[in-house]
């Protein structure tokens, strides 16, 4: 059995019941960085082997995985905040484990996009996730076909690129487009600017920022 678990994103109080219960009870939790993740393992006073899966090893341990797995291994996937497999590794896993005939179980839980979608005022009933946008090969492309998109867009962003990510959105969209950028969600500096793509870019552009970024921009019109 592999267990996809969620983790807080930023407030160690969003993790659920039923996640401490499995981490509890697996045979190996795998974590991107275990050294973020023991943090918070030691918060709740969980003490399990814990090894590192990311991308950078993830297709070389990928078959021991799946040796130990369907030897009757019980393991735990997570990422240091969200869901495993959004804009973090899980897919590889998942489709061997599914192709190996061994049982996979994602628990619900915390995903950035989702309060930064439903706090936007940004229309919610259809929507498409892209994640990080590429930096250099194929951004220009992908932003001129998003240009003509009409649902709500859902973007992942560094600190460092989200004020040239937002002039690359007044380029491709139109400074007039509505969008709301999330900083930090469930932490103590939380914020939600929301505004014209031009009113949001001139509130970044101004200050230095910290924190993961959710960028939410309304769909073309």
């Amino acid at each position: 059995m592999l267990y996809l678990v969620p983790t807080p994103i930023g407030n160690l109080k969003d993790m659920t019941l039923r996640a401490l219960e499995v981490l509890k009870k697996v045979d190996l939790i795998l974590a991107e960085d275990t050294r973020t993740s023991s943090h918070l393992l030691n918060h709740y006073n969980i003490i399990k082997p814990i090894s590192p899966y990311h991308q950078h090893n993830e297709h070389k341990i990928l078959q021991h995985l799946i040796d130990q797995l369907g030897g009757g291994k019980e393991m735990a996937l997570i990422t240091d905040a969200g869901t495993p497999g959004i804009s973090d590794p899980a897919f590889l896993l998942v489709r061997e484990c599914i192709q190996a005939g061994i049982k996979v179980e994602c628990l619900p839980g915390a995903t950035a996009f989702v309060p930064a979608i439903v706090n936007s005022g940004i229309p919610s009933n259809r929507f498409v996730f892209e994640g990080f946008l590429p930096v250099k090969k194929g951004r220009q492309s992908l932003l001129k076909k998003l240009a003509e998109e009409e649902r709500t867009m859902i973007f992942y962003e560094s600190p460092m690129r989200l004020v040239k990510t937002l002039e690359d959105f007044i380029q491709y969209f139109g400074p007039e487009r509505i969008c709301c950028v999330s900083r930090e969600l469930t932490k103590m500096f939380e914020e939600n600017k929301r505004g014209t793509l031009k009113e949001v870019w001139d509130h970044f552009k101004a200050k230095e920022v910290k924190g993961e970024i959710v960028i939410i921009v309304q769909g073309k019109d």
